[in-house]
């Protein structure tokens, strides 16, 4: 059974762990490694986490998988953000699972424990960045998400984020 909780400054390692097992296996087929390092170093060093979280008001949230014969592990993690820049909309940041766990509702459960936090915060739609060449496009297409614009960001040191933008209306 997946489990949904709220993390804290005390789970930045996990987030940090789940990252870097994840991020490779993700992205080899679509950024260099240099990129895949770059990234990482920018967006979950401890410092880019608690900015995420303090400053920037990300919401992260932890999906952790039990069964009665082991103890509870960490499998997954998303952020969200709600009225993202005075939108009325929830950005989601940040949407990982570790590849072993992929296809067991530990993204389902992320994301409908997202809508649930826009929802109570008013907010009318989920929305997301993903690259244009992530095969997850199909997951976020089966949960209602529709690609809306396409977007090509600078993030330094000469590489860019590729991606489509996908929303969600909520009912």
């Amino acid at each position: 059974m997946v489990k949904i909780t709220t993390a804290t400054e005390a789970h930045i390692a996990i987030i940090q762990e789940i990252a870097h097992k994840t991020w490779p296996v993700t992205f080899r087929d679509i950024l260099s490694t240099e990129q895949i390092s770059y990234m990482l170093d920018m967006m979950y060093s401890q410092e880019a986490l608690l900015d995420q979280t303090l400053v920037m008001r990300h919401k992260f949230l932890l999906a952790s998988f039990s069964d009665n014969f082991t103890k509870e592990t960490y499998i997954g993690y998303a952020s969200c953000r709600v009225n993202q820049s005075d939108s009325g909309k929830t950005k989601i940041h940040k949407i990982y699972i570790l590849p072993q766990f992929q296809g067991r509702g530990a993204g389902l459960a992320l994301i409908k424990e997202i809508e649930l936090i826009a929802l109570e915060s008013g907010d009318k739609a989920l929305f997301l960045n993903v690259n244009k060449s992530n095969p997850a496009i199909e997951f976020y297409q089966k949960l209602g998400f529709r690609i809306v614009k396409e977007e090509t960001i600078p993030i330094g040191n000469g590489f860019f984020m590729d991606d489509y933008v996908m929303e969600k209306a909520l009912f």
